[in-house]
């Protein structure tokens, strides 16, 4: 096993979970669900797992849009620093959910947080 965050946290099989757990919070949160209305969700969760999959150091490979194309229409209907936190938030309960220690949860945050620039636009 190596020191990455996917391997800590359980690696592809703990990803999938996570990421199945988090649409389900954030389909259910008044703050944010309206930005995934007309989103292939299936496509979405797939997209997410790939991304995590990356950013928590399963994989040297990434095919996916960056941040920044991938969240422009989002940005244009309003996208904003309260969503982005509601986004945070959701992706925190999830893994706290899941039984994933909290010095974990902290460096997922991180990633997380660090992409929040290039998400919003800014």
């Amino acid at each position: 096993m190596s020191d990455s965050l996917f391997d800590k946290i359980g690696g592809e099989e703990a990803v999938d979970a996570a990421v199945e757990l988090f649409y389900k919070k954030v389909l259910a949160d008044n703050r944010i669900k309206h930005f995934f209305e007309e989103t292939d969700m299936e496509s979405q969760k797939r997209k997410q797992k790939a991304f995590l999959t990356y950013a928590f150091g399963g994989s040297d490979n990434y095919n996916g849009k960056g941040m920044r194309a991938a969240h422009k229409n989002a940005v244009e209907n309003g996208l904003d620093d309260n969503h982005f936190d509601a986004v945070i938030e959701n992706l925190g309960a999830t893994l706290s959910e899941l039984g994933v220690p909290s010095d974990l949860i902290g460096e997922a945050a991180a990633i997380a947080i660090s992409t929040k620039d290039d998400v919003l636009n800014k």
